[in-house]
């Protein structure tokens, strides 16, 4: 990030003083209006305003605590660890984190060096993003509705590992450089560039980690079970359109769940099926290559040659099973 933004955000608050001048914990007046430790926007953002930053704060423990807004931090220097529904998050130089207003947040005390900003945003800011993303559902839209309509099914938290993916960074960087300066249509400009930060996010699922493991499992189901049932014909394509997924998004959302592409996956289950019927059947071996999804026999045996070390007629010569027909 620009030496300039971050000597400006390095600079200690009023607050920061008070706590490098011996206060032992954050003064919970500056964030919340009750005893409970519900950060609310009327604190944070100046009205009118649908976004604001501020640095978040050093050296002391953020003690747990949830948001009435969305939250975005950016981690601009140095890292923080984060405590979210007790899994610990620990975020690093260039990474971003998303928080749904649901998530209970502990903060680790950050060094002086830590740099970290909080976007504060309330939910009429993305109404620009959403259109530019469109109608098709990806992990990102899913959890920004969800955290619009203030429930948890898809996670409490998303976070991006995309430190070295330089578009991000630039308009990570152009977004906090503008409202640091206080730009000209800065709303108009900041709601775009949000939408140009979801549209590069949606291309490196890859780089996410969140706490959603009902909607990983869901996903990863409906994935193996349509294999399972079409491993002769299905295609990506098709099972996209099935899920109401854009085919991009769906391949790497499997990569990185299951650590297979799809057609490793459907090469695996077919394979599974050829072994099958070559230990329980008296098939000829090129009907099972045909049952199993291959019309092109030397390249079943070439396949399974390469996957199991032998001929499929060796294999079934080598069985410890014996056909049963």
């Amino acid at each position: 990030m620009n030496q300039e933004i971050i000597n400006r955000l390095s600079v200690i608050t009023e607050e920061e003083q008070e706590i490098l001048s011996g206060r032992r914990e954050i003064d919970p007046t500056r964030y919340a209006h009750t005893k409970e430790l519900i950060i609310d926007s009327g604190k944070m953002l100046e009205h009118g305003k649908l976004i604001q930053i501020r640095p978040h704060t050093r050296f002391v423990h953020f003690p747990r605590h949830r948001h009435n807004y969305v939250e975005v931090i950016y981690m601009c220097q140095g890292q923080t660890t984060h405590l979210i529904d007790q899994t610990q998050v620990l975020l690093k130089t260039g990474e971003l984190l998303f928080l749904n207003q649901n998530a209970i947040q502990e903060i680790y005390p950050a060094s002086e060096s830590d740099i970290a900003v909080n976007f504060i945003i309330l939910p009429e800011f993305f109404d620009t993003a959403f259109h530019m993303i469109g109608e098709e559902k990806n992990y990102l839209r899913d959890f920004l509705i969800s955290c619009l309509r203030q429930d948890n099914r898809y996670g409490n938290y998303l976070h991006f590992q995309v430190a070295d993916v330089l578009p991000i960074q630039n308009l990570m960087e152009n977004m906090v450089w503008t409202l640091l300066n206080n730009q000209p249509n800065k709303r108009s400009v900041n709601q775009v560039t949000m939408g140009l930060v979801f549209l590069q996010l949606i291309h490196h699922t890859d780089r996410l980690h969140s706490d959603d493991q009902s909607y990983n499992q869901q996903l990863i189901f409906q994935v193996l079970r349509y294999i399972d049932e079409n491993y002769r014909d299905g295609e990506l394509t098709k099972l996209a359109m099935l899920m109401g997924y854009d085919v991009p998004w769906l391949s790497r959302s499997i990569k990185r769940l299951l650590g297979k592409t799809y057609k490793e996956l459907v090469q695996q289950k077919r394979l599974n099926q050829a072994v099958f019927l070559l230990q329980s059947t008296r098939l000829p071996i090129a009907d099972i290559s045909v049952a199993v999804g291959y019309d092109n026999t030397s390249y079943f045996h070439r396949i399974f040659r390469k996957a199991y070390h032998m001929s499929p007629k060796e294999y079934r010569e080598n069985s410890t099973f014996s056909p049963i027909s």
